[in-house]
């Protein structure tokens, strides 16, 4: 989701050689929807679940979010997101790694879709592993 990355650049890819899925967080929970409709529709046979450094959904919580959304957006707004998990994580590398274990065990992902981690430097534009 955020706009410093352009997947293109630091992948080396193509227009046309990838979907690509973003979100806030880089959540592969968020984006499950999206990735069931890639690999059975589109055959996708890959995923790349990409963090990156100073993401802003990084050390919070969602009772900050969800306070965040009360104070700007009103009870309101609240109530008709109520329970949303936002997806927060503490550690850029463990939310990897949290990641690619939840689309590796998900029954919707089928065991011959390759998925790995990875963790993108906004800093100096290189990608590594988890």
């Amino acid at each position: 989701m955020d706009c410093r990355i352009d997947p293109a650049a630091a992948f080396g890819i193509k227009n046309g050689d990838a979907h690509v899925i973003r979100n806030a967080g880089g959540s592969a929970r968020d984006a499950l929807r999206s990735l069931v409709i890639s690999e059975q529709l589109l055959q996708t046979t890959e995923v790349f679940v990409i963090k990156h450094t100073h993401c802003g959904m990084m050390g919070i919580t969602n009772e900050q979010i969800n306070a965040t959304v009360e104070k700007n957006l009103g009870a309101a707004a609240l109530a008709e997101l109520n329970g949303l998990d936002w997806l927060p994580f503490q550690n850029l590398e463990q939310g990897v790694k949290d990641d690619v274990a939840f689309l590796e065990a998900s029954k919707a992902i089928p065991d011959s879709v390759h998925v790995s981690g990875w963790v993108y430097d906004v800093e100096n534009g290189m990608v590594g592993p988890d």
